[in-house]
């Protein structure tokens, strides 16, 4: 139980980082957030890994604890990194154009006045 719950914390730790972020506020959302809503992200994030981290220390001690924690934060840390990737890959970001293929930039440049 103390692992699941920790994954999940976790999880939502690095989640609520990555989105303090403004380069993925940007992304993902197309704008950058508020000064104290970041802050306030980076304040949740932070004590959700700290919580994770009491709740195995204080389940299997601090020697097995912190060696555990360490393997949740690793885990969540890249699906986190994974997901932020993979929705760059897909579609593109918010409040920007689409990628321009190549037929697109022949035709633009074939209809210019040059």
């Amino acid at each position: 139980m103390s692992h699941l719950l920790t994954f999940v914390l976790c999880l939502a730790g690095f989640t609520a980082l990555a989105f303090a972020m403004r380069r993925q506020q940007r992304d993902i959302i197309g704008r950058s957030l508020r000064l104290t809503t970041t802050y306030v992200l980076r304040v949740a994030g932070a004590s959700a890994l700290l919580f994770g981290l009491g709740i195995l220390v204080a389940w299997h001690g601090w020697s097995l604890g912190l060696v555990m924690f360490s393997g949740h934060t690793s885990l969540t840390a890249g699906i986190v990194h994974c997901t932020l990737i993979g929705r760059g890959r897909t579609s593109p970001p918010a409040g920007r154009p689409g990628r321009v293929s190549g037929s697109d930039v022949e035709t633009s440049v074939k209809g210019a006045n040059l």
